[in-house]
């Protein structure tokens, strides 16, 4: 039998070890992303023992950059983003500038080149969606509106480095990388635009044919019920289309990925295109990061500590503090400006596709390339610890400063309902908390039957948006008795909690009931197990799914309801 199967070898090996050093790294409380690095520092030339193919490492990270980029696409939604637009889009730019101007300071200190630094900087400023999507989910907060806010920062963040990976590569030659055209300023300028036209032309044939003919496909591949044609009919779209952008209109294979999950995503299948492709998905990207690891140089931990600490610094404080400065600067409470530079604390894939690109065009060397994965190691291990600070630092700064209560009560001009509020919305009505995709659907249903109610909601913009309509609404977290006692809970036939929140619900009922014993309480919840602790202790009639449990709620709330009004 032929032995020389090198794509063999470096799958067994970076699998296997990922396997046992992810187990471990999560046994330590560590995301697993910090023991596929590792796994990949094991098994690349910088250390001793086997060393995997470079080359076919490289070409299977490729295919992870592909699959990752899908996925990332396939969960981008423009409405999540723009529920959050007013805080998320400045946030991200001013930081991402911040990040990327210490870059460039501490590069230029160490005597690197501008457009070298100008990149290094980049890669420092872009944290990883990945980290960030596990640490709020373990901690239950990601469909909170700090969540909601954190994830549309990032969002941001990665269309803006989508851009500049669309334009470094014409660029190069201006930032001292390799020259990409030789014909002068002039030639540059053009190849920009040809860059861009390019792009356009892709983004244009993916919006106006891919959006169509991809969700046709789908539907007919789903029609013939073989499950494995339809994952094969996703992974295809995926990696086909990458592929065709990249040779067809020069576009990078993560753009052509990103474009290919933005249009399936327009599917009626997207929910099972993601579920069905996520082993896959998963499965890559533990080879990204482990291709990834393989370029890792220990050796830097040594010979250059104090720039190691600097960029550390620059990660897990610099963008920490600008972070917490814009969302305090645009009137946002403590709590939600430390959730937010907990998140941004860190750095991960798009760094490292940033940072491999600028190595290919000559604008990153093996040192910074080492640095930005020793910042990303360090400041990943160490997330789960800002995230752990977060309630205890908030409540020694509340008792300590009386800045800080300042800040964590903003005056918020939706936070109270107008004097101007008719009487109906202010007795008997209902209390509705959360404006999700359920709470607006039984919004629509109280609406249809002129039953009055008051929204109390997180979101601040989407508040002023109901308040435009005509609908009573204020802002803020229903756990917080303010909140609520603002909605008139005490004289309320009914609370309805249309967010999941278990962490919070106990809280919102005891507020209920203590203002108002008589009042009818309806949840939901995400699994039958809430359910269950849920109805144990008696704290209302309990739901739990979406769509049936939209339908379910509605008709017990516009059941019960009439009900409190034949009554009255």
């Amino acid at each position: 039998m032929d032995h020389n199967i090198p794509l063999i070898t470096t799958l067994a090996a970076g699998f296997g070890i990922a396997l046992i050093l992810g187990f471990a790294a999560e046994r330590m409380k560590l995301p697993a992303l910090v023991g596929y690095l590792a796994a990949g520092i094991l098994i690349g030339p910088a250390t001793p023992g086997f060393v995997a193919d470079m080359h076919i490492a490289a070409q299977l990270s490729e295919i992870g950059v592909m699959l990752l980029m899908f996925g990332v696409g396939l969960h981008f939604s423009l409405g999540d983003l723009m529920a959050v637009k007013r805080i998320a889009v400045p946030g991200a730019v001013v930081q991402m500038a911040c990040a990327t101007l210490l870059g460039m300071a501490v590069a230029w200190g160490w005597g690197w080149e501008w457009g070298h630094g100008l990149l290094f900087g980049l890669s420092l400023s872009c944290a990883s969606t990945v980290v960030l999507l596990k640490a709020l989910e373990a901690r239950g907060v990601l469909d909170s509106m700090n969540g909601r806010i954190a994830v549309g920062w990032l969002v941001v963040e990665d269309l803006a480095t989508v851009l500049v990976l669309v334009l470094l590569p014409p660029l190069a030659g201006i930032l001292g990388g390799e020259v990409q055209s030789a014909g002068g300023n002039q030639e540059i300028w053009l190849a920009i635009a040809k860059t861009l036209l390019q792009v356009c032309a892709f983004i244009g044939l993916m919006m106006l044919v891919g959006r169509k003919l991809i969700p046709w496909l789908l539907w007919h591949i789903a029609a013939t019920g073989s499950r494995e044609l339809f994952t094969l009919s996703v992974v295809a779209a995926a990696i086909g289309i990458a592929y065709g952008a990249a040779q067809l209109f020069s576009v990078s294979f993560a753009l052509g990925a990103f474009f290919a999950g933005m249009v399936m995503r327009e599917s009626e299948f997207s929910h099972r295109a993601a579920e069905e492709s996520l082993p896959l998905r998963d499965a890559f990207s533990v080879l990204f990061f482990v291709s990834v690891g393989m370029l890792f140089q220990p050796s830097i931990l040594v010979d250059k500590p104090w720039q190691v600490l600097g960029v550390v610094a620059i990660i897990m404080l610099g963008k920490t503090l600008a972070a917490m400065a814009l969302v305090l600067a645009l009137r946002y409470p403590l709590n939600t400006a430390l959730t937010v530079a907990a998140s941004l604390a860190q750095i991960g894939e798009f760094s490292f596709i940033l940072a491999g690109l600028g190595q290919s065009l000559g604008l990153m060397t093996s040192e910074g390339m080492s640095l930005v994965l020793a910042g990303a190691l360090i400041s990943i291990a160490l997330n789960p610890l800002m995230f752990s600070a977060v309630e205890p630092l908030r409540r020694w700064a509340l008792g300590r400063s009386a800045t800080a209560r300042e800040l964590e009560q903003r005056g918020d001009p939706f936070a109270e309902l107008p004097m101007s509020t008719e009487r109906k919305f202010l007795e008997k009505q209902v209390v509705l908390v959360g404006y999700g995709r359920v709470g607006r659907r039984i919004a629509e249903a109280l609406d249809r039957q002129g039953i009055p109610y008051v929204v109390a909601e997180q979101n601040r913009e989407l508040v002023e948006n109901l308040r435009h309509k005509g609908i009573a609404a204020v802002s803020g977290d229903a756990s917080e008795p303010s909140v609520l006692i603002q909605a008139h809970i005490a004289e309320a036939a009914m609370l309805v909690i249309a967010s999941p929140d278990p962490i919070n619900v106990r809280q919102m009922v005891d507020t209920a009931r203590t203002l108002n014993p008589d009042i009818e309480i309806v949840l939901r919840t995400h699994s039958e197990a809430e359910s269950e602790m849920l109805r144990k202790d008696k704290l209302g009639t309990v739901f739990h799914g979406e769509e049936e449990l939209a339908k379910g709620m509605t008709g017990h709330v516009l059941a019960r309801f009439s009900r409190q009004l034949e009554a009255a």
